[in-house]
């Protein structure tokens, strides 16, 4: 895959090991070939599944057919990641591996580390013992923070490193440059480290709140057919992450809850979760092309970790200003139809699970960027507008969706290799500016939009709705009742 168009970002000196060879996986192979030297018979693929080593195969890289797991991961990673010499690095794209234990074994190592997501063990989603608030996402990555701050510092390991959670936290920080621009606000842009210099410019913005707002509008060659659940990155993720509670970082200008939500008493306390799952709970959101549009309010990492780091703070630890954020996803009318049919089923998965590839699609766009809402202009929307055609011509393997999860790994790879002592880092403490400067070429038209567009739109219509006129933009009005 090397081309002489496409920069070498660094050099893997050490084993290269990737846990996981499903659809980001697989994305995700050709990038590392692209843009890192390394040595290719050092590199080792670990999947349950052998469905597609021939890709393998035919590069010379070692494939191992085994599960990490609880009891074996020690035994079977360590020699890999640190036989003959170097500094190695982990890339985990797999489900049901836990991200926490992985990325200390890798510290203790020395070798670097990156996820997509806070993962657990297997069976941690569906255990029907634990009650809803240890099944949160909030309760994950305070498993994460809690580690950082009795280990800080040391190798790097990145967690939550993929388009969502990872890319969207550094277009929250352009969206914000762009807005405070625009808004003829007098500002230096604060240091990346800076949270409180980042959260200050965001209040000065008067930003009330932030959605992660997506709308996937890749089409199947063919028509779902009963019984199957399609969709164009990881089913098992996506079912995983909807059956877990919805999940939202609470602002500060908020002056109702939802009934069935409930608030945490240790940690940062940056978010709420509500007693539904989040993949049956909608709400109202905007993105450029569709405008107004329902998305699913699926927790996400960056729902909690973006709220927590723009965060003002006074004495003692009392919260001045803090935005509300969460994810409002609108998948692609196969995976609508899958949610559909599943939760009609009362929540029971369906035997048949597939990724649709870049060959099985037809069209369509990935359109994944951030909503800065409440603010003199409005609302502000900033991001990807990524085609199945631009993606298929990129690199191989991809469709919009995974092309926007597989770059947002290489920032990450890119950007571990260049701070290797940075500790354990979320991708809101990253550089965006180096971030975006490596993953652009990947995205597609990277834009921004303004929008005069609110929640109370058409409202309240023929119906009585409990809605508050005097403020759009709280989650009352923002949330599907």
């Amino acid at each position: 895959m090397a081309n002489e168009s496409w920069p070498v970002h660094g050099e893997i000196t050490g084993p290269v090991v990737m846990i996981g060879f499903g659809s980001i996986g697989r994305g995700t192979l050709p990038l590392i070939e692209r843009h890192f030297k390394f040595d290719k018979s050092r590199m080792t693929v670990i999947d349950p599944r052998d469905i597609d080593r021939k890709l393998l195969d035919d590069r010379g890289i070692t494939f191992m057919q085994e599960a990490v797991t609880r009891k074996n991961y020690k035994k079977l990673l360590t020699p890999l990641l640190t036989e003959g010499g170097g500094q190695g690095f982990c890339v985990n794209l797999s489900v049901d591996t836990s991200s926490l234990e992985l990325m200390k074994l890798c510290r203790k190592l020395g070798v670097l580390y990156i996820d997509t997501v806070i993962e657990p063990w297997l069976g941690f989603y569906f255990d029907d013992k634990a009650d809803n608030a240890s099944r949160t996402n909030y309760a994950l990555r305070q498993t994460v923070r809690e580690e950082v701050e009795k280990n800080p510092g040391g190798t790097t390991a990145l967690s939550c490193c993929g388009a969502n959670p990872g890319m969207v936290s550094w277009f929250v920080k352009q969206a914000l440059v762009n807005l405070a621009t625009d808004l003829g606000l007098e500002f230096s842009e604060p240091a990346t480290g800076d949270r409180e210099g980042w959260a200050r410019l965001m209040q000065q913005a008067g930003v009330k709140g932030i959605h992660i707002a997506e709308r996937d509008t890749q089409r199947a060659k063919k028509p779902k057919p009963m019984n199957v659940f399609w969709n164009t990155w990881s089913v098992e993720g996506f079912i995983s992450e909807g059956l877990q509670p919805a999940e939202l970082g609470w602002g500060t200008h908020e002056d109702w809850m939802p009934k069935n939500a409930r608030q945490y008493k240790h940690g940062p306390q940056s978010a709420i979760y509500l007693e539904q799952p989040g993949a049956n709970t909608r709400v109202r959101t905007w993105c450029p092309t569709p405008g107004p549009q329902y998305g699913f309010l699926v927790t996400h990492n960056e729902a909690i970790s973006v709220a927590d780091f723009f965060t003002v703070r006074g004495k003692k630890g009392k919260v001045h200003y803090r935005p509300t954020c969460h994810y409002a996803y609108h998948p692609c009318n196969d995976a609508l139809l899958s949610l559909d049919e599943m939760f009609g089923a009362a929540g029971k998965a369906q035997p048949v699970q597939h990724v649709l590839d870049e060959n099985e699609l037809v069209d369509g766009v990935d359109e994944l960027g951030v909503l800065l809402y409440g603010h003199a202009r409005n609302a502000y929307w900033f991001g990807s507008q990524l085609s199945l055609q631009e993606a298929r011509k990129l690199a191989p393997y991809q469709n919009a969706t995974g092309m926007q999860v597989t770059s947002a790994v290489l920032a990450g790879m890119v950007w571990a290799l260049e701070n290797p002592e940075a500790g354990i880092v979320e991708a809101d403490e990253m550089d965006y500016r180096r971030c975006l400067e490596i993953q652009m070429p990947y995205l597609g038209p990277v834009k921004g939009y303004y929008t005069d567009w609110t929640p109370l739109e058409g409202r309240p219509g023929l119906f009585h709705e409990d809605i508050d006129k005097k403020d759009p933009w709280q989650f009352r009005n923002i949330l599907v009742r």
